[in-house]
């Protein structure tokens, strides 16, 4: 029996370099994709190092590009899709540029990948598509809307994907991270354009050197992160029991309290307005 194909965006460094070299580490097969070699040369040589391949993928990259590479890859059997920033700043201030940035890489990039290895899943009948998400999506802060924005979207392709692969046997994971440790924060973009007179002193502006100001003191540890997005996937370990069961894993003590937390003032809103709903039927 030969060993499964992971193919991970995103390998540079963080989730993606250390999901690379957990899996390696099981003897499996690993494609990591990186923007640029020459920029990740540490990671590509310990990918390689530990017997992986890197390739040159960039998310803002034209459909038939990311189609053409990921199709050159071959048999996948687990697509995780990590690639991803943040732009942090208000709604407001964000511009066009940015927005359509932060979609490309965060939801069409992922888009694009997935379709362009799913008829090879169908076609095996086997496979797991992971999508790397964020407590964000489900609890959106200030100056996080855009960027919870592309993570939404991914969610909802991601379930209806589930939905629509079940019969061929292909399975889906969304995962939700807290703050881990890695360079995601020291690696946020700032918008180009300054926050807005009045902001002052409101979430936003507090907010704002809030996630600048977090960087390395992050509660999570990204390697029992990445263990337990490993478990999940394969049905090893102490996450191994959620294979199949769940639609997302959530990691991080700090997220699972915050959609907790989200979740409940959703059941609030909807029991205060349960008769209003009811009451538009014919």
């Amino acid at each position: 029996m030969s060993s499964p194909v992971w193919f991970i965006t995103g390998a540079s460094n963080g989730f993606g370099l250390i999901l690379c070299l957990r899996a390696l580490k099981a003897g499996h097969r690993v494609v990591g994709s990186v923007r640029s070699k020459t920029k990740s040369a540490d990671a590509v040589k310990k990918i390689e190092a530990a017997g992986g391949q890197v390739i040159e993928l960039d998310m803002t990259e034209s459909k038939e590009s990311i189609d053409k590479k990921v199709k050159a890859v071959g048999q996948i059997d687990y697509l995780v899709n990590n690639a991803g920033y943040f732009v942090l700043g208000a709604v407001e201030q964000v511009t066009e540029k940015e927005a359509q940035a932060q979609l490309q890489t965060n939801f069409f990039g992922p888009l694009y990948t997935l379709q362009a290895a799913l008829p090879g899943m169908r076609a095996r009948r086997s496979g797991t598509v992971v999508n790397v998400s964020s407590v964000a999506c489900r609890d959106p802060q200030a100056v996080s809307g855009v960027y919870a924005a592309s993570k939404g979207a991914l969610e909802a392709v991601s379930e209806s994907l589930a939905a629509e692969l079940a019969p061929f046997g292909v399975a889906v994971l969304i995962v939700e991270p807290g703050a881990f440790r890695t360079n995601f924060l020291a690696a946020f973009q700032p918008p180009e354009q300054p926050l807005p007179n009045g902001y002052q002193d409101t979430p936003a502006d507090r907010l704002r050197a809030h996630f600048a100001a977090g960087d390395g003191a992050q509660a999570g540890d990204p390697e029992k992160g990445v263990e337990r997005i490993f478990e999940a996937v394969t049905g090893e370990g102490l996450a191994g029991r959620l294979r199949g069961k769940v639609l997302r894993l959530v990691i991080g003590r700090d997220a699972l309290v915050r959609i907790r937390r989200a979740y409940d003032k959703l059941l609030a809103d909807l029991a205060l307005q349960e008769d209003v709903a009811v009451s538009t039927d014919f």
